[in-house]
This record gives C-alpha cells, sequence and structure tokens, in this order.
C-alpha cells in the first residue's frame, strides 16, 4: 500500500497533480477545497485559459507544452478541454518588433512551431486588426485556450476513477505532523491523515504554508478582465461549446491580450498600477466571501480600465461600436522571478509546495511534482522554481511585495538578460564596495549582492588595448545595453598584466565534523578526502546523474572544509542529506568572509612581497590551499582560476575586507593591476572552457554531455548519481563555438541551425579578446564535431559560427600553471 496523499487547493493544479499522481499507482490521494467542486473560487475559477508555451525557460516551455499535449487529449461532456486556435503576437513599436523575433529564436530552440508575419499576414489571421497599426506578428499555431474548470474536472475524474477522492466545502485549518514529518491534515470536520502533504491552494496557500514555519515568497495580484458587448463581425462565427476561433491575440506593447467569447472579447490588462493584496486582506476574503462562488474576483474598477479601451479601440476598431459590459479584477499568484514554487519542505518531511503556478504551465508542473514526490527527483530541471533558490532576504515581507510588484508590471514588458532587479537595491555589499564606487563600478546584481560588471576608472585602458591591437567591435543599441567595451579592455588586461576580482558574492559553505570527508565523498563525484591543503573540483548529481551543482572542496583542516558553491539550494541539497548522528556540520559563511581573486602572469610578482610563506609554482601549486598571512591579515589562500591565468582566490574574514584590498591595491600599481569585472570573467571563463551551473548545465545534463568528465571518478566508492552513469551514453553535447564575424554577438538562449534545421541553443556567450571574436557554449547533438560549421540566430540576423574544442585558450593549462 502506497502513502496516504492529502493535497490541498482543487483548481487545476491539485486536481492536474491527483491525476499523475494516480497515475503513477499513488491511489490513496484525497483532495480537500474550501469551495465547491469544481469551480472552487480560486483562481482557476476565472482564468482566461490563455496557454502560450514560447518562453526564455526552456524549462517553463516544457511545463506550457505538456500542458497542451495533455489538455488535448482530455475529453469533458460540455465541450473541448483545450481548443488550438493558435497565438498571435503584434508589433506596434521597432523595440517590440525585434523583441518578436527573438522570441521566435526561443520558440525554435525549444521545438516550438512558429513564424513571423507581416501586417498584411497579421490580419488575415486576425480580422478584428488594423492592418495600419502594427509592423508585424509572431503566430504560434499550438497555442490556444484551455478551459479551466473542464480540464480540472476531466483530471479529477480519471483520478477518481483510480480511487482518488475529492471532498468539497473542507478547509484546511492546519497540518499534523510528528517527529519531523507530516502525518495529517487538520481541517473544520476532523482530521484526515496523511503521509505527503501538497499545497496547491493557490494565492491561500502562503497562509498555510505559514502555519508549518514556511514563508512562500508570493503576493496575491489583482488583474483586470472585461469582457465586451457583442462584436458584429464576430457574429455567426462560433458557438456556445466552440466560443472561439480566432488566434489569442496579444498586444503587449499596450499591455493587453484579448480571446473570444463567441461573439464578444475578453480583453485582459496588465498596464493598470499594480493591486497587491496582503495578508489582511486574504483575511478578509476569507470571512467576508464565505459561502459565495467567486472570493477571488474583486470589483472591477473602470478608471483603471479607461487607457486600456482606448488602446483596444486603436487596435481592433470593430470595439468601437461596442462597450465594456463586464468586468472584474481577478487575484492570480505573483513572485519575485515569476517562476512557481516548488519543493519538500526542508524541516518538515511530507509537507510539499506547489504554488503559484498558471493554468499555462499547470500540467507541466504537476507531472514534475509527482516524479519528484514518487521517483525522487523530476524529469525536467526545476531550480528555477526550486522552494529553496531565495536568499534569506528574499523572504521578508518588504522584498516580497516590492520584488512581486515589480515583477506583475515587467508580465509585457521587454526586459533584457542582463536587466537586473531594480527594487530594493544595496542590500547585500561587499567590504569593498566603496572602493568600487570609487573606480566607477556599475553594478549587476545577483543573490542581492552588489557585483561590479565593469569600472569606468578603466576608460583609458581601452585606449590602451585598442593601441596594442584589441578589437573592440561596435555593439547595436539592444545588444550595448547593461555593457561596456571597457570591459574587453578588463579582459585584456588580466590576461596581459593582472586583475583584481570581487568574489565575494560566490556562496561558500564551511562543512565539519569527524564525517564531514565521507559526506563530501558521498554527495559529490570526485575525490575530496585528500590531505589538507588540497583542493578538488567536484560535481554533485541527483538520482539520475544529473548535474545539481558543480563546486570547489578545499580541506583547510583534517575535520574541516571550506566548499564553493552556487547558492541556496546547494545548501538545501547539503542539509536534507547531513547525517542524523551529529558527525557533520553546515554552516554558510558567506555573509562573514569576503575574497579578492587576483589572477594574470603578474600575480605572483604583485603578492609574494606580501607574504612571507613560498608561492612559488613548486611549493604552492595548482589545486592547493594555503592559510597564511598577506602583512598582517589572516588569509586563506586558493591557487584556482576561474579566468584560467596563475593566480589565487584570496579570502579573509568580512572584518579585514577593506584592508585587504587597500593592501592588494596598492601592491599592485607597480604592476599594472586594473579592478576586473563579471564581463570580463565571464569572457576569461568562456575562453578556457569552464562552465557555469544553472547556465550552462543543469539536472537535466550528464557529466560526459557537459564536457565535465574529468571530474567524475568512477572508480571510488558508491556516490549519489553514480549507478545512473554506469548505463547513461550522450544525448547531446556542449560544445564552445566561435563566431566567424567580429561584429557577431550572442546574449544566449538562440537557436543554433545545421543548414536549416534548429538542431540547439546557446546558453552563455562572451566577447574573447584574444580571439577578438565572440565565443559561445551551444547544446549541440552528439555528432556535432569540432571544424563544423553552423548559423545562430541572433533577433534575426543569423551569423555562421564553428564547432571549437572546449578551451580557445591556453588547452595544454600552461597558463595556470606557471
Amino acid at each position: 500500500m502506497g502513502p496516504k496523499v492529502v493535497i490541498v487547493g482543487a483548481g487545476i493544479v491539485g486536481t492536474s497533480l491527483a491525476d499523475e499522481l494516480t497515475a503513477r499507482g499513488l491511489t490513496e490521494v484525497t483532495v480537500v477545497d474550501r469551495g465547491a467542486l469544481f469551480a472552487t473560487g480560486g483562481s482557476t475559477s476565472h482564468a482566461p485559459g490563455l496557454v502560450f508555451a514560447t518562453n526564455a525557460s526552456h524549462t517553463m516551455s516544457a511545463f506550457a507544452r505538456y500542458t497542451v499535449e495533455k489538455f488535448s487529449e482530455l475529453r469533458h461532456p460540455g465541450g473541448p478541454v483545450f481548443n488550438r486556435v493558435g497565438g498571435l503576437e503584434v508589433a506596434t513599436t521597432a523595440p517590440r518588433w525585434a523583441d518578436l523575433q527573438r522570441k521566435a529564436g526561443w520558440a525554435q530552440a525549444c521545438g516550438i512551431p512558429g513564424r513571423l508575419l507581416g501586417a498584411a499576414e497579421c490580419a488575415a489571421l486576425h480580422p478584428l486588426l488594423d492592418r495600419e497599426q502594427i509592423l508585424g506578428g509572431f503566430h504560434t499555431p499550438p497555442d490556444g485556450l484551455a478551459a479551466a474548470l473542464r480540464a480540472a474536472e476531466a483530471q479529477a475524474r480519471r483520478a477518481t476513477a483510480r480511487g482518488a477522492a475529492f471532498v468539497p466545502g473542507t478547509e484546511a485549518l492546519g497540518v499534523v505532523d510528528r517527529n519531523g514529518r507530516v502525518r495529517g491534515v487538520r481541517t473544520g470536520r476532523g482530521v484526515i491523515d496523511a503521509d505527503i502533504v501538497v499545497c496547491a491552494a493557490g494565492f491561500w496557500g502562503a497562509g498555510l504554508a505559514r502555519r508549518v514555519g514556511l514563508t512562500l515568497p508570493l503576493v496575491p495580484m489583482a488583474h483586470q478582465y472585461a469582457t465586451t458587448g457583442q462584436v458584429a463581425p464576430l457574429v455567426g462565427r462560433n458557438t456556445d461549446e466552440h466560443d472561439a476561433g480566432l488566434p489569442i491575440l496579444r498586444h503587449q506593447d499596450a499591455d493587453l491580450y484579448f480571446r473570444e467569447h463567441v461573439d464578444r472579447l475578453g480583453i485582459g490588462y496588465y498596464g493598470h498600477q499594480p493591486m497587491p493584496l496582503g495578508a489582511d486582506d486574504l483575511s478578509t476574503l476569507l470571512v467576508d466571501t464565505a459561502g459565495e462562488p467567486m472570493p477571488a474576483m474583486l470589483p472591477f474598477t473602470e478608471e483603471d480600465f479607461a487607457p486600456a479601451w482606448r488602446d483596444s479601440v486603436r487596435l481592433l476598431p470593430a470595439l468601437g461600436d461596442t462597450k465594456v459590459e463586464a468586468g472584474f479584477n481577478g487575484i492570480f499568484s505573483f513572485t519575485p522571478d515569476g517562476f512557481p514554487l516548488l519543493g519538500e519542505h526542508r524541516d518538515l518531511g511530507g509537507f510539499w509546495v506547489a504554488e503559484a503556478v498558471w493554468v499555462t504551465h499547470s500540467a507541466g508542473v504537476a507531472r514534475a511534482v509527482a516524479e519528484w514526490i514518487v521517483d525522487g527527483t523530476p524529469s525536467l530541471d526545476v531550480h528555477e522554481s526550486d522552494l529553496y533558490r531565495f536568499e534569506e532576504f528574499a523572504r521578508s515581507p518588504r522584498f516580497i511585495e516590492q520584488a512581486c510588484t515589480q515583477a506583475f508590471v515587467e508580465v509585457y514588458d521587454i526586459v533584457h538578460p542582463h536587466q537586473h532587479r531594480s527594487a530594493l537595491r544595496g542590500l547585500r555589499t561587499s567590504p569593498f564596495h566603496a572602493r568600487q564606487v570609487e573606480l566607477g563600478a556599475f553594478f549587476y546584481e545577483g543573490g542581492g549582492w552588489e557585483r561590479p560588471a565593469w569600472f569606468e576608472a578603466n576608460t583609458g585602458l581601452a585606449a590602451q588595448a585598442a593601441a596594442a591591437g584589441v578589437r573592440f567591435p561596435g555593439r547595436d543599441e539592444w545588444a550595448g545595453r547593461f555593457w561596456s567595451p571597457i570591459a574587453i579592455a578588463e579582459a585584456h588586461r588580466t590576461r596581459e598584466r593582472v586583475g583584481l576580482y570581487d568574489v565575494t558574492p560566490l556562496t561558500r559553505f564551511e562543512v565539519g565534523g569527524a564525517g564531514a570527508a565521507g559526506f563530501l565523498q558521498r554527495l559529490s563525484t570526485n575525490h575530496v578526502d585528500k590531505p589538507v591543503g588540497s583542493v578538488t573540483y567536484t560535481l554533485m548529481l541527483d538520482e539520475t546523474g544529473g548535474i545539481r551543482s558543480d563546486l570547489t572542496v578545499a580541506r583547510l583542516g583534517e575535520t574541516r572544509f571550506q566548499v564553493g558553491a552556487n547558492g541556496p539550494q546547494d545548501f538545501d541539497w547539503l542539509s536534507r542529506h547531513l547525517p542524523g548522528d551529529g558527525t557533520v556540520t553546515l554552516r554558510d559563511v558567506t555573509g562573514g568572509t569576503c575574497g579578492v581573486g587576483v589572477w594574470g602572469p603578474a600575480a605572483r610578482e604583485l603578492v609574494q612581497p606580501l607574504c612571507r610563506d613560498d608561492l612559488s609554482h613548486r611549493a604552492f601549486p595548482y589545486f592547493r590551499a594555503l592559510q597564511t598571512y598577506l602583512g598582517a591579515l589572516p588569509v586563506t589562500m586558493l591557487r584556482v582560476s576561474y579566468v584560467g591565468e596563475l593566480g589565487w582566490e584570496i579570502y579573509t574574514e568580512a572584518g579585514y575586507g577593506a584592508a585587504l584590498w587597500d593592501l592588494l591595491w596598492t601592491a599592485g600599481r607597480g604592476h599594472g593591476a586594473v579592478a576586473a569585472g563579471r564581463i570580463a570573467l565571464n569572457s576569461l571563463r568562456m575562453e578556457k572552457g569552464y562552465r557555469a551551473w544553472g547556465t550552462d548545465m543543469t539536472a537535466e545534463h550528464r557529466p560526459d554531455e557537459a564536457g565535465l568528465g574529468f571530474a567524475v571518478r568512477m572508480t571510488k566508492a558508491d556516490f549519489i548519481g553514480k549507478a545512473a552513469l554506469l548505463a547513461a551514453r550522450p544525448r547531446r553535447l556542449l560544445r564552445t563555438i566561435v563566431f566567424d564575424d567580429p561584429a557577431a554577438v550572442a546574449l544566449g538562449k538562440e537557436p543554433v541551425y545545421a543548414g536549416d534545421v534548429c538542431v540547439g541553443f546557446v546558453t552563455s556567450a562572451g566577447h574573447s579578446p584574444t580571439l577578438g571574436r565572440t565565443v559561445a557554449y551551444a547544446w549541440l547533438p552528439p555528432g556535432a564535431a569540432v571544424g563544423d560549421t553552423l548559423t545562430v540566430d541572433h533577433r534575426g540576423r543569423r551569423h555562421t559560427a564553428t564547432v571549437h574544442p572546449h578551451a580557445v585558450v591556453d588547452p595544454e593549462l600552461a597558463l595556470i600553471r606557471r
């Protein structure tokens, strides 16, 4: 007999999950909801049902594609569950038209059929359009309209046939737990026994999660939706059963979308002022709307909709003969980054979350969560949606509200891939921040940290590099955003002399205790149980052999290790695998420490006079660690280099940070040292063939596919994922490609073609100062070989590129071992 599962919420997520779980053999599934079945009163009850699969995230696209596939096969006596009318996005401005070309590339890379259309073709596809208002559009035939309530009921019926039970009018009041595990759900009708509880209650879910000590970073936001009166050209086109035939229309320049309702149009609008609901508002809804059918629908605010109506009539002139007859402000969940919240509570085993999920992605998310519960890991990489992806500050009420509000405002905005959050900046700064500001740093943001991208103080350096023959190709307005040619000069100076890089934001854990070495051995692919002073590059895999993260493990003592990781999800993974006997401790020491990467051929000349220990290659070789002093400052030096040059990551306590920077900066004056930023770092690591987890590889990829087989020791004792690797064969390969045209640019996500066939996509790219051209990584078929010629589509322009060996600079590793 399998575990007893209780799903809280009978909306589109809860019903989809019940179907997926029962299909996998978990038949003791109970779904409870405070509302009626299946119009429970949550977001599903009023969702407009738009399903657009194209997304910058391959995972979100996969969620949507599965939703389309599944809903297309569902049957309901009331009519179709999914109406594949297609989708049409139109551009009324040049920036939007360029962005549609970018989206067309995303679609190609994700295997979604789509085509760019001229204005006349758009008008032929959607006759209500005024072709004079638009420049063109992007048509995706597989997209369409999901009848959310029919989809929920159809899936619930399938789950019921396999043994599931659906209980309406039953509010989940809390969770019963014992010894750190779920034992049931407390409801107004009593306790329902459970081994697994899944919180899929939509915007109500944050309240239930709080009762078990879990903060869900989501904000319910009101979103306007209006329905017109009868539209003359639509009369006779549709029926009540098949209520739409025209493509879903999105006019994102005006924050609008449109769908048919028989002979009327539904209009959704994101351009109004954000309307967040706080905990008090939701409490009022719970009381004031008890027994009402639609507590997730608030009264329509006509004054907010006035600009939307003007823009709608301009685009669709036939609306001028009608008016808005009905409308409401519907409540949906928004997260700070726009991704769902998925995963199991770390401190309460068996309590799962599947929240902030829209109809578009519902079935795909349900499948992933069901696989996670039943098989231990999803078949898709879900790190973007992981419950534990956020840093501590991102769980503060102020951050959640401001970041989610910004996410609402940007729903239909053209967002640049290097555009960083603007709300609540400056939350985390390294001890070097004041010096960086003095040097004119332009800051990116990541994990709350302010990270220098380049330094305006190095403007003159660009002229020197140009005189030395370094190419500085121009960039168009889009590619030139959040970028500066100064970064090329910084990278060149690092190769020629030495650069100082702030590595403080790199996540660092301290793993200690008598069982620390064995613990890390079991969780990683390489040998880390080495003598004190060793440093090891290794991977953490899941049970399927997918790459969960890559780590740098430095053994600083017999029972103490410093682990360089990739973020909060690594801490979560390590925490979940800690032995219960107390022999291993785990601490995040990132905020209490700081670091400078000193890299370049002159690095030893700069640092050696500051240290009494011998820093020669013979005394202090590559992949070694040394605890010593620079001047009077206690430091830990790791002989590693993410830029592929001689040098060290030098760490100290945060209290010594400003003094460390000043010491190195002063010493560097005689050696041509410069402060260098993230863009230069990225270019140099790509020249060297170094990967970035989360961008170049994820849990969907295995080490051999990502070019990281060297970090796996199949001869060592068992480690997580080893068994899966034994029978694995490469399905695709991450390859280095170099663009032929020095002016060609890629920013990531672009489709890659062999002839006219899309065979892969770019993960990351950077301008190589050594080659004078852009270097990129791309996922390609296993047969892709060095020397093959490919083409890359960057916003509608095709550029040729050639497959190269992984490292285009110093493949012999001579530079780092000087």
